[in-house]
């Protein structure tokens, strides 16, 4: 048997005893390390079940109860028959997307995209909270000697963010404005300064997050609620407007800001996953040629472009981490943390077998 963190329902987290995963035909077997709990975690302990499944998830088959976490890295400690090209002892980090590989999108070679997607640590297939976890060969990415394990465990919002920026039209010295502070918009800020971003604008509420947005690579950042936000990115990118916005906020108003806020031919890139129907202000959008995309999670290659930025020095995120805990603290000194002081904390890491 083996310690897990499962999902019951609404602010229902429990560390239970479940039976420990075997390791089958192209798969591996991982002792998780750290585990970063994510805004997703929060949603379902707040309000769930939203993503995890509560019928039968249609490729993994399983449904609340479930093991949750997928923000990890690992130590694998088996290979299942056919993979050859992993070694017992190997630090990696964990790509938790699940995916059919037979709908449109995963032909396209969009798995972000699979009209039938799940996460390993939300829709079933074990998570990163737990002693032990079975995953497919494909889901592994060999964490450089360079790199600690904490920082792998960072590797997922970090490639959420890499792949925003390259569905975006972002070029290499653009003026970009940030909507949010939150862990995926600090993430932005990082990987827009490692490719070359001339100005980085971040607008977000909270003072301490404001600081982190400093601190990890904005030049500017606003307060929504005391500063024009619209004039005071026009007034810092020459009159013109930023060349591209990314919202990682999901408000309304902070939509119709980033509208206004970019330059003629301009794009907004939603990152956010929203609580409620948002309304386009079309007519901004339409007399002076901008654009509105959506972007999620990432594909193929985002992790390994992350871990080898990581590996380079151009991404240096480990001032993310605010506390590390245990996962018997979960509750307490996790989730509860996070979502009465945001101000406090960008990432908590669990340590599982750090």
């Amino acid at each position: 048997m083996m310690k897990a963190v499962r999902f019951h329902g609404k602010k229902d987290i429990r560390l239970e005893n479940i039976e420990i995963p075997k390791c089958g035909k192209g798969q591996v077997k991982v002792k998780p390390a750290y585990v970063g709990i994510c805004g997703t975690d929060l949603h379902e302990w707040e309000d769930g079940a939203n993503i995890i499944p509560t019928t039968p998830h249609p490729i993994t088959g399983e449904q609340a109860p479930l093991t949750i976490g997928h923000e990890f890295s690992a130590v694998v400690e088996e290979v299942g028959e056919d993979v050859t090209d992993v070694k017992i002892g190997q630090r990696v980090s964990v790509q938790p997307i699940i995916y059919d590989g037979t709908c449109g999108a995963c032909r396209d070679g969009l798995v972000n995209c699979c009209d039938n997607n799940g996460f390993i640590g939300l829709s079933g297939w074990g998570g990163g909270l737990s002693e032990h976890v079975v995953v497919p060969r494909s889901a592994i990415y060999e964490i450089p000697d360079n790199v600690s394990m904490e920082a792998g465990a960072l590797v997922e919002p970090l490639s959420v963010a890499w792949h925003s920026i390259d569905v975006s039209p972002f070029k290499k010295g653009d003026a970009v404005l940030v909507l949010g502070g939150g862990p995926i918009g600090l993430a932005v800020i990082q990987c827009l300064r490692a490719r070359g971003a001339e100005k980085i604008i971040a607008s977000e509420v909270a003072p301490g997050r404001k600081e982190f947005a400093k601190r990890l690579g904005a030049h500017y950042t606003l307060d929504p609620t005391s500063d024009d936000v619209v004039a005071r990115v026009r007034e810092l990118c020459g009159g013109v407007g930023a060349d591209v916005a990314f919202d990682a906020a999901g408000v309304q108003v902070g939509l119709n800001q980033a509208v206004k806020a970019i330059r003629a031919q301009g794009t907004v890139v939603n990152i956010a996953v929203w609580n409620k129907p948002a309304q386009l202000p079309m007519n901004d959008i339409v007399f002076r040629e901008k654009k509105y995309i959506g972007v999620t999670t990432f594909v193929q290659g985002d992790f390994r472009h992350a871990l080898d930025a990581i590996s380079s020095g151009n991404l240096k995120p480990l001032p993310m981490i605010t506390g590390k805990i245990q996962m018997d603290e979960i509750v307490e000194k996790g989730f509860k943390p996070l979502v009465e002081e945001k101000d406090k904390h960008v990432k908590i890491l669990v340590e599982v077998h750090p």
